[in-house]
């Protein structure tokens, strides 16, 4: 079994804090995670009829038979269990430490703001970190075919392709979540909805030309996206305010918290499809994106990632705010670093004026080194090579 590297912060929290909280998308390992930090711990799904039939028949008899805490899955299925898990652990008890799993944050975030602020330590977990598969490898992967696989723990414990996963993953977990929080008369509509957004994966979120394109309106395009952000299959990364008397764009860019699931929606079947495909940009910056993210997160830290933009068209792919300092980075995909990969990074360290001092590229090619104030690192490596 793959060691997760948010276990040691899991038990960190668990001294300092009477109930935890693991969110993060479907399917990511959060039953496994708390299970394997915890396992003496009983194990409790309110997805299970008759566990949920019990906890709302008697909620202080439910929690009274487990003096001791216990691992309570997809806890947002009954939400007055929040207000009296709230009595329970403010009476100070010594020993009593519930874990709460859920795939949703309207879901299980909103009611611990409401019932428990205060009271827990949250862990958000995604799939499979580079570095966390990287204990099972002799070398890494090929970046396209992780590209095209994506990082979804079942893909690597089961024998099912990428293509047959993604496919029942859709079906099964992302429009049954869906359907849990929104009212959608017409599923084709949203599944086009999830593909355009594929489409669109590394650009600014254009909610016109989304709403659009998919025949509906701009406010259901806004609430479908909510959903998406909440259930952990997009990100949106959000532009840095730092201006150097320039005018900046406002609207976050679009990305995937995984590129497998991206590169599916896309409809590639195969990775040697992403040697020429013109989203292969997109995936790439997905996949370090969601590298460093989860980097933050295991260490159960928000996220400090941010793109700049003007209004001419100069970019930073990721800015890495830092407080005091700000480190750019460049994605790009391909095997080798020509001259024009350091334009955008020798303009920002320009206009910074001694305020940045270094830069960072990534790149799809497995050299690591320094070009001026530029450190160029491979892909397999930005998460342990890049400022935290």
């Amino acid at each position: 079994m793959i060691r997760r590297q948010a276990l040691s912060t899991l038990h960190d929290l668990a001294r300092g804090f009477p109930v935890l909280a693991i969110t993060g998308p479907r399917q990511s390992g959060k039953t496994t995670l708390a299970r394997m930090a915890f396992p003496n711990k009983p194990y409790l799904s309110l997805e299970d009829p008759d566990v949920l039939n019990r906890a709302s028949a008697d909620p202080r008899g439910f929690l009274r038979n487990h003096p001791d805490g216990a691992i309570i899955d997809e806890a947002q299925r009954f939400p007055p269990l929040f207000s009296y898990l709230q009595t329970l652990v403010d009476t100070g008890e010594p020993g009593r430490s519930f874990i709460l799993t859920g795939s949703q944050q309207f879901g299980l975030l909103s009611h611990i703001s409401q019932s428990l602020a205060g009271r827990v330590g949250v862990i958000h977990l995604l799939p499979f970190s580079l570095a966390e598969l990287g204990a099972t490898w002799e070398s890494p992967p090929e970046l396209a075919s992780l590209l095209y696989r994506g990082l979804y723990p079942p893909l690597y414990d089961r024998p099912v392709t990428p293509s047959q996963w993604y496919a029942n993953y859709v079906t099964t977990y992302i429009e049954r979540d869906v359907r849990s929080m929104l009212n959608i008369k017409d599923l084709s509509t949203f599944q086009r909805f999830l593909r355009m957004c594929a489409a669109r994966v590394g650009q600014l979120l254009n909610l016109s030309s989304l709403s659009s394109d998919c025949g509906i309106s701009h406010n259901t395009a806004a609430s479908w996206i909510s959903v998406l952000e909440a259930s952990y299959i997009i990100h949106l990364l959000r532009p840095h305010h730092a201006n150097f008397n320039k005018r900046l764009v406002k609207a976050p860019k679009l990305l995937f918290f995984d590129p497998g699931l991206a590169a599916w929606l896309l409809q590639i079947r195969d990775s040697d499809q992403l040697a020429i495909h013109p989203q292969r940009g997109g995936l790439f910056e997905c996949l370090i994106v969601s590298e460093l993210l989860k980097r933050r997160y295991n260490a159960a830290l928000p996220t400090n990632l941010f793109f700049w933009r003007d209004n001419h068209g100069t970019e930073i792919d990721l800015i890495i705010d830092r407080g005091l300092e700000l480190d750019p980075v460049e994605l790009k995909s391909g095997e080798t670093v020509p001259a024009d990969f350091m334009k955008g990074l020798g303009k920002w360290l320009g206009w910074s004026k001694g305020k940045t001092t270094r830069g960072w590229l990534v790149y799809g090619g497995d050299q690591t080194y320094t070009q001026g104030a530029v450190h160029v690192v491979p892909w397999h490596q930005a998460a342990a090579s890049l400022p935290l």
